[in-house]
């Protein structure tokens, strides 16, 4: 069970601002230097900094359910163009107004920065106060650390944004814009510095929990970040969005991939050290865990330290909204629901031809894309245009929900990511083998050992096949945990990707009025037109998903073994043939012509109409 969670009746953000006459001084009477010196007192501080991930309308609920949806792989169930302006799918169409109802009130932006402002304190008094305390210089690191992680999601979903590395004065409330550039930079400097005080995984009391940060995590995410200073990004080029790679020589791919694959290594040479090696050939046998086991243990708020997991995001019971919007809807009481009415779960799902890109093999698919959800209990299919991620599911908690707030910890970053991060900066610089070594991990959890032979040898076939592998296995690996429009940017990829995304949903089966399936060529022939299930109690049968089934021998398992039918790409309504998979999904997917120059969200207009100083705009958006 969780060993920490985040504390929220400590809020240091007003340290010293005021007194009070009580017999034993509150924390906000207190001196600087008696909090940052003693380290119970500090770690309340700087645990306070991620009260921001429980604020509403914040990261507990909007910012999980829309921020990183619609990709080539993940999308809002269901996208509409018709109802393109309703704030959801406003806020995930790459067409977002300032004015969208879900970040209009500015939430989102003001919770990100007050955690900077908390973590801006703890880690100047932690800098002046900690001295050779252990314990303290952990937590400078973990405040250095979580300030990163904020500024991240900010550079994330808003691009350009104030630098604000200093407490906030009076004459400073008010900063423009600044360069994401600039502010990657710091990150890594932070990050660097981070990494002197944070202890490995289970050295240390405080790191034997995901719900703190670790020299691992320190590491993983100074190598992401250096992933997104390198790569593309949307920027404010005098008025206009210009979607570039940095001139600055100091973001070059020649300086930040080693960083990357510097960071990287040292982590999984943490968990594997090489030891003595007879001769060069000899490499470490490494085994990840087993997949499915990663997501049941944080659905069961087990955050011991040292495993896949390397930092969470810390959520109380009653408190944030990941399955909402990430595990297979639930319609009802159940066991697991125990609520009347309860309509949970679901919110966004696998794009239908992701789950056809998958090798039916790949243990991973079965576990990230489901097309089934519960009412009362009871499995029932889902939509083709509704299909749900699986990583996350009620079923596996140990607890029961009773409100739209789960309480499960949100997994920031897990080794797999590391691992990838590592093989795409090693092909990058020239060295498929070490690439190789760095993906195989990955894929032998996945695969059967001569298809993992198999993709080696495609892989490893050029540069750009590599490249292309990773792009491939990095939407199998990470589906629905919030990474894949973040790469998609930084890779240049966005605009192709979604293109062809929609080229290959118009290629899926249709029916003409009569119900007759239209013939038609691409990838696709060979998938039936329906369904053919089976419920026993709360588990169910399903034939028909995978490439090469046919209607045929569906027909023969509905005659003699009982199982049930149900068309799968379209319906009947009042005894008209209808088409699941309609143009208007199609174009709601998103629409502007190039979501690159509008993959982040404007400053919502509360946040504008408060700035005193007029230094805040979204004229490069359009807006």
């Amino acid at each position: 069970m969780k060993k920490y969670i985040y504390i929220s009746a400590v809020a240091l953000g007003s340290l010293m601002l005021g007194s009070c006459e009580l017999d034993a001084p509150s924390y906000s009477t207190m001196d600087a230097e008696q909090v940052y010196t003693n380290p119970k007192m500090a770690e309340d501080a700087v645990m306070a900094v991620l009260d921001v991930f429980g604020t509403n309308n914040s990261y507990r609920n909007r910012l999980l359910r829309y921020g990183a949806i619609n990709t080539d792989i993940e999308w809002i169930n269901t996208p509409s163009y018709k109802d393109k302006e309703t704030g959801k799918y406003d806020v995930a169409n790459y067409d977002t107004e300032p004015s969208n109802d879900q970040i209009r009130d500015g939430v989102i932006w003001s919770s990100l920065y007050s955690g900077i402002e908390k973590a801006t304190i703890a880690i100047d008094y932690l800098e002046k106060y900690s001295g050779e305390n252990a314990e303290l210089k952990q937590l400078w690191g973990e405040a250095l650390t979580l300030r990163a992680v904020l500024y991240t999601e900010l550079i994330k979903y808003y691009g350009d944004v104030p630098a604000r590395f200093e407490q906030t004065t009076n004459s400073n409330i008010y900063l423009p814009r600044a360069s994401r550039d600039e502010i990657i930079l710091r990150l890594l400097d932070d990050l660097a510095e981070a990494e002197k005080y944070c202890a490995w995984p289970n050295e240390t009391p405080a790191t034997s929990t995901t719900e703190r940060v670790s020299k691992s995590f320190v590491k993983g995410l100074r190598a992401r970040i250096a992933l997104y200073g390198c790569g593309y990004a949307l920027r404010d080029n005098n008025g206009k969005p210009d979607y570039s790679i940095s001139t600055n020589p100091k973001l070059s791919k020649e300086v930040m991939l080693p960083i990357v694959l510097k960071e990287c290594s040292e982590v999984i040479e943490h968990y594997w050290p090489k030891g003595e090696k007879d001769d060069d050939e000899k490499k470490v046998s490494i085994t990840l865990p087993p997949f499915e086991q990663n997501f049941r243990k944080l659905c069961q708020d087990i955050t011991t330290a040292g495993e896949e997991s390397l930092w969470e995001i810390p959520y109380v019971t009653g408190r944030g909204q990941f399955l909402y919007a990430y595990a297979p809807k639930h319609n009802g009481r159940d066991k697991w629901v125990a609520k009347d009415g309860a309509n949970y779960g679901g919110a966004n799902g696998p794009v239908p031809t992701f789950f056809y890109d998958y090798d039916p093999d790949d243990i991973r698919r079965d576990i990230t894309c489901v097309p089934y959800g519960f009412k009362d209990g009871v499995p029932e299919l889902s939509k083709v245009q509704a299909m749900y991620f699986g990583k996350v599911r009620y079923e596996w908690m140990a607890r029961p929900v009773d409100t739209q707030d789960d309480g499960v910890n949100v997994q920031y970053m897990r080794l797999a990511d590391v691992f990838l991060m590592a093989a795409e900066a090693a092909n990058e610089l020239g060295n498929r083998e070490t690439a190789w070594n760095y993906m195989e991990p990955v894929l032998a959890r996945a695969y059967p050992d001569t298809k993992v032979e198999a993709l080696g040898a495609k892989y490893k076939a050029s540069k750009e096949a590599f490249f292309e592998g990773i792009v491939e296995q990095r939407a199998f690996e990470f589906a629905g945990e919030m990474i894949r429009k973040f790469d998609l940017i930084r890779w240049g990829l966005l605009d192709t990707k979604l293109a062809e995304t929609k080229r290959k949903l118009a290629l899926l089966p249709q029916a003409d009025d009569n119900g007759e399936r239209i013939e038609a060529v691409g990838p696709y022939q060979d998938i039936p037109s329906k369904l053919y299930y089976k419920v026993d109690g709360t588990s169910i049968k399903i034939y028909g998903l995978n490439h090469g089934d046919t209607d045929e021998e569906g027909k023969r398992l509905v005659d003699e073994e009982g199982y049930k039918s149900k068309g799968w790409f379209w319906g009947t309504t009042d005894g008209k043939t209808t088409n699941l998979i309609t143009d208007d999904i199609i174009n709601g997917f998103y629409t502007v012509d190039k979501p690159s120059e509008h993959c982040v969200w404007p400053i919502p207009s509360t946040i504008i109409a408060n700035d005193m100083m007029g230094l805040l705009n979204n004229h490069f958006l359009g807006k």
